[in-house]
């Protein structure tokens, strides 16, 4: 796998600054805005290094948060719509294994990924939908999910953003893990 930056943690999903001296989130910036003919109203046009607290005023330097709980929640999201075929950057692969059972057998499979809800510890340790285990006609399966940057040569910077992450589905025997 291709080496992977680093990515600030402003950027992820979910990320948020709060103040630095109260530790409250009103932060707000300095920013020059345009008035535009074409759409009759203010468009951002330059925003400005300095943050301050509309709480306690002043210049502060913010503190940078995760919301882990949105994060989570829009994983489990992304990953559901991906076993549905409704994801926006994915692979969906399914192993010489399996390909060998045929056509009807594959279309029931992929009925079976799709409705999969039987979620728990055992098997979604991280709680993000990203693996489970079926069995069609006395045959074990799995399937899980990878995340990738879309050039699909490193590992993704935020599996939470569906803009730098291709998702790859793979359903495979349980015997070929």
């Amino acid at each position: 796998m291709g080496l992977q930056q680093n990515i600030e943690i402003e950027n992820l999903v979910g990320a948020y600054p709060m103040c630095g001296k109260c530790g409250q989130t009103q932060i707000v910036r300095d920013a020059w805005a345009y008035w535009s003919l074409l759409t009759r109203s203010w468009t951002l046009k330059t925003v400005f290094d300095g943050f301050s607290c509309d709480n306690c005023g002043g210049e502060v330097t913010p503190i940078w948060k995760v919301d882990k709980t949105f994060r989570l929640k829009r994983i489990v999201r992304l990953n559901d719509a991906l076993r549905r075929g409704q994801d926006k950057h994915n692979t969906v692969v399914i192993t010489a294994g399996l390909q060998q059972f045929g056509e009807a057998y594959l279309a029931s499979v992929c009925q079976a990924v799709a409705g999969f809800d039987q979620f728990c510890e055992a098997n979604d340790p991280h709680q993000e939908h990203d693996f489970g285990a079926i069995t069609i006609d006395g045959t074990k399966l799995f399937w899980k999910i990878d995340y990738f940057n879309l050039e699909m040569n490193a590992h993704s910077l935020d599996k939470a953003n569906e803009d730098i992450t291709h998702r790859v589905l793979t359903i495979m025997l349980a015997s070929e893990y």
